[in-house]
């Protein structure tokens, strides 16, 4: 029990003992001298020396129990102090061992013990600041080569939730749109095949098992294989990684070349066995008739045979080259590479090259280019040559042409049959053609020059182009044990969801006419911004912008003139917003231009909802300002003047301002999602409480 009490108390309790009990002897040997005189009036003289002796036993007990209180137990408080600060918190400078002066070498002893805390300490921050920067640029480059990995890859929780997405796994599940973490994975993928390949790993025991599986994503039905393999996990359901690589263009391909295969034996056949008919009646009897109908109807076989398959060839053509895979070349590279193969080989050339992007194999086109090149010079056509890749309708055209007479068209099919000095001997002329469904042929130009002309199908124009989204890595691994709650009530805060978003609109006045301009939302997982995950969209209002209005937040009519109207956005943004707790600063007025829509949207907004407004009472008050602004600036956030007043930069702030209140709401007691919100009902006369 005593243990409980503070050093100092302690101390003033054995001292108060020491003086009560040095009394109480006083006391009772003057009482057994008193009775041993036997003379009774010397009572006074033994009860006035009793009391004289007492007091003075008491001033001396307080008076060292002073002293010892002053230079020893409050020493002894102050040096713990400053030693436990210094323990819990990177405190420097050196330790005030004034107080502790009387205690004789405890005091040199704890400067020591905090001197060589403090190095160690440094010692200790140092080496990990550099392990820190040695893994920090570890998982950089980590997440860059997972972020350019040529399949999607997906980390799921056992509640299907997703903890980890990379940049492809973006772009086959949304279009380039961030999917979001602690999301299920059933908003993007069939729901079937994921549970039974699941189930099937689960059965089998193996943690080495993998399934493959097909299965399709919810928005476009784009067909993928995937493969899914467990996680090692203790006790519990385990994690799973899934990997996908869209099929649909595949079995587009595929259906393709079986579609023009079956359609050219139908409609080859047919006239070949008529053919084969005709010619069999002609020859009867070992002879040839002379029936101009049979010769009629064989002349018609043979131009419809013709026909059909000149047709079919283009076709073939026009298609084999989306069978190949070929990649994107700027025309200048291609053509830079051309002349450094020419010029290694002791040939000049001059290249003229437009600004265009070539759908190719480029190795193959440099290498077919500077073998009939080094084939010209060793004929003695030509050593110096022009290269021109210019634009030809949808696609482009290669000019090679020199000063001097045209390569016959016998020598250069013969050219084109023989292997290109490239390493591999069945890499030819014809091959590299064959690729691009294109062919090569000579011509003689009217100012006696001759060239080379070889087609491209497929180019575009070298347009700049808008920056890309970065493509990256979005994980947090800790989802894979995030607490599930049954009730939202009980949740802790920092285990829950939370989209934050603004919206800019027309007017203050929703019952009046006035509509949303632009929306704009970010997510909150674990207690920290999903930088990448992001909603921001302008809105087609249907009605004037105020002039008024658009001096606040900038966007004009022209602006929204081609956006989705509140219909397509409110969907887009409530399947953003599913499973999560909105967060907006004064939420009754954004609430409510959304809830006037729930019928043409489709979808209603019963989220749970908290008010940055509320959460800012609860923190400081409601007699402080409680504005945007106001709470920003209180809590130490700067909103950058070109993002004031826009929906995207005003929600970017709210969510920092929200994650800033969150550890002072926890230091006040309020823990659950529950206990905010018996606390935020408590401000109703400041702002409406949305729950309900």
């Amino acid at each position: 029990m005593l243990t409980r009490l503070s050093l100092r108390l302690r101390i003033l309790l054995f001292f108060a003992a020491l003086a009560a009990g040095t009394v109480v002897a006083v006391a009772l040997g003057l009482w057994l001298g008193f009775r041993q005189l036997g003379e009774p009036e010397a009572l006074s003289a033994f009860m006035t020396a009793g009391v004289a002796a007492g007091f003075l036993i008491l001033g001396l007990v307080a008076g060292t129990w002073f002293l010892f209180d002053e230079n020893v137990a409050r020493a002894i408080e102050r040096l713990s102090g400053s030693l436990r600060a210094r323990a819990h918190a990177p405190i420097e400078g050196e330790l005030d061992t004034k107080p502790a002066r009387y205690l004789g070498d405890l005091a040199p002893a704890a400067e020591a013990v905090t001197l060589t805390l403090s190095e160690t300490r440094n010692a200790l921050a140092e080496a990990v600041a550099r392990e820190t920067t040695r893994l920090a640029a570890e998982k950089e480059r980590l997440e860059a080569l997972l972020s350019d990995v040529p399949v999607g890859v997906l980390l799921c929780s056992q509640d299907h939730q997703l903890v980890f997405y990379n940049g492809h796994a973006m772009d086959l599940l949304g279009a380039g749109a961030a999917p979001g973490l602690d999301r299920r994975v059933f908003d993007f993928l069939r729901k079937a095949p994921i549970l039974h390949a699941y189930e099937r790993l689960l059965e089998t025991d193996d943690p080495d098992a993998a399934s493959d599986l097909t299965c399709a994503t919810v928005a476009e039905a784009r067909v993928l294989a995937a493969r899914m393999r467990l996680l090692e996990a203790e006790g519990e359901k385990p994690g799973y990684v899934l990997t996908l690589r869209d099929v649909t263009a595949d079995l587009a391909a595929h259906a393709q070349r079986e579609s023009l295969l079956a359609e050219v034996l139908d409609r080859v056949r047919r006239p070949a066995a008529n053919l084969q008919t005709v010619t069999g009646v002609m020859t009867e009897n070992g002879g040839v008739t002379q029936d101009p109908a049979l010769r009629t109807a064989m002349a018609q076989e043979v131009a419809s045979l013709s026909r059909a398959i000149t047709e079919l060839g283009k076709r073939y053509d026009e298609s084999r080259s989306g069978w190949w895979p070929l990649s994107l070349t700027r025309a200048a590279d291609l053509a830079e590479a051309v002349r450094a193969r020419l010029e290694a080989s002791e040939l000049s050339a001059r290249t003229e090259a437009e600004k265009l992007i070539l759908r190719c194999d480029a190795f193959g086109l440099v290498a077919l280019l500077s073998d009939l090149a080094a084939r010209l010079a060793r004929e003695g056509v030509a050593r110096k040559f022009e290269l021109a890749i210019l634009e030809d309708g949808a696609g482009a055209v290669i000019d090679l042409a020199w000063q001097g007479t045209p390569v016959g068209i016998g020598r250069l099919e013969t050219w084109l049959g023989e292997p290109l000095e490239v390493g591999v001997a069945d890499v030819t002329g014809r091959s590299v053609l064959f690729t691009h469904a294109t062919e090569c042929w000579p011509e003689k130009l009217p100012d006696g020059r001759a060239r080379l002309r070889l087609p491209l199908r497929e180019a575009r124009r070298d347009h700049r182009r808008p920056p890309p989204i970065p493509r990256t890595v979005v994980y947090d691994f800790e989802l894979l044990a995030k607490a599930r709650y049954a009730e939202i009530a009980e949740a802790k805060l920092e285990d829950l969801t939370y989209v934050v978003f603004d919206t800019e609109t027309t007017g203050l006045l929703p019952s009046e006419g006035d509509e949303i301009v632009q929306l704009a939302a970010v997510r909150i997982v674990n207690a920290r911004r999903v930088e990448r995950e992001v909603f921001d969209t302008l809105v087609n209002p249907r009605r004037p912008i105020p002039p008024s209005s658009t001096e606040v937040h900038g966007i004009t009519a022209s602006m929204v003139a081609e956006a989705p109207t509140i219909d397509v956005a409110g969907r887009q943004f409530h399947r953003f917003a599913e499973g999560s707790v909105l967060i907006a600063h004064n939420a009754p007025f954004d609430m409510e231009f959304l809830r006037r829509h729930e019928g043409t949207i489709g979808a209603r907004f019963d989220h749970p909802i908290l008010d940055t407004v509320l959460l800012s009472a609860v923190v400081f008050g409601q007699l402080e300002g409680h504005s945007l602004d106001a709470l920003t600036h209180r809590l130490g956030i700067t909103i950058p003047e070109e993002a004031r007043h826009t929906a995207l930069g005003d929600t970017v702030a709210t969510a920092d301002a929200f994650l800033r209140l969150l550890p002072m709401l926890k230091a006040r007691g309020l823990n659950t999602f529950g206990d905010v919100l018996s606390e935020v009902r408590r401000h109703g006369r400041l702002l409406k409480d949305l729950n309900a």
